[in-house]
């Protein structure tokens, strides 16, 4: 990956349904300046507020990333974060007229090919990779998950799932600076288990959520028996998210992560503990 931070070279147009609010949004992905990072502008609102995507604002990980801050919410930001992540996009402004960014297909991957039609902009200023002095492991008893992150020469990121289920196994993912990550991640789409759809619609989510954006799971295979763009396209969605949601650490980490069970909870912990240890 380039030494330099890098940005969008022009503006890439987004529109569809939100996953979990079923609203209708427009997105417009922008380049920013050096050292910005990554943020999200509500042009619905008044004044149009800007929310930095950091640890620090995540307000909930129910079923989906959501951030937080002067007065606006932006809900499901973890496939775009996912997508500048694994492409190397250091700085963007994200510009959105709704409460949640659209799902599109469930995956990354459109972000991706649209991006990838252009070269991305180098910003002429060193890309900083934070070192880590020390190990981090953020643990829940609960559900058994945790994400450790160790000090590394370079960034790396592994994952191991185990749903208990007998269609899905026990499946495991690989990410590093060297991961085609367009190809090999980008297009793996969200799931559920169809046990949970009655629950989470319960629970006022999944009103956007509909086979065309999402794998659903049952005790004999897949609804509808979609193509599958990987045997472990599950497990592989899970490293997506992963590399989405610790993007809010706001930093590039020469760190080895590896993750056991990893949620949007317990990944956005760890990089809200990172962010405390950095500090």
């Amino acid at each position: 990956m380039p030494n330099n931070q890098h940005t969008l070279t022009k503006n890439y147009f987004f529109e569809g349904k939100g996953l979990h609010t079923g609203t209708y949004a427009h997105m417009t992905v922008l380049p920013a300046p050096a050292g910005s990072g990554i943020r999200f502008c509500r042009t619905d609102l008044p004044g149009q507020p800007v929310v930095e995507a950091v640890a620090e604002h995540v307000t909930n990980t129910a079923r989906s990333t959501t951030i937080s801050q002067n007065g606006a919410d932006v809900v499901t930001i973890e496939h775009i974060m996912s997508s500048l992540m694994g492409l190397g996009v250091d700085n963007a402004l994200i510009e959105l007229d709704n409460l949640e960014v659209p799902i599109l297909d469930g995956s990354a991957q459109p972000y991706c090919e649209a991006f990838l039609k252009d070269s991305l902009a180098d910003q002429g200023v060193p890309r900083d990779y934070t070192d880590i002095p020390l190990s981090l492991e953020v643990r829940d008893p609960k559900s058994g998950s945790w994400v450790k992150i160790e000090p590394a020469e370079a960034p790396s990121a592994d994952i191991t799932v185990d749903f208990g289920s007998p269609v899905l196994g026990i499946q495991s993912a690989h990410w590093d600076e060297g991961t085609d990550y367009a190809r090999e991640i980008a297009p793996c789409r969200t799931f559920c288990f169809y046990r949970e759809i009655e629950p989470m619609l319960k629970a006022g989510l999944i009103k956007g959520g509909d086979l065309s954006n999402a794998l659903v799971v049952t005790d004999n295979g897949y609804m509808d028996n979609p193509d599958l763009h990987f045997p472990d396209e599950c497990g592989r969605h899970k490293l997506l998210d992963l590399l989405g949601d610790l993007r809010l650490a706001g930093i590039r980490l020469n760190a080895r992560i590896t993750a056991y069970k990893p949620g949007h909870s317990i990944n956005t912990k760890a990089a809200k503990a990172l962010r405390a240890l950095l500090k």
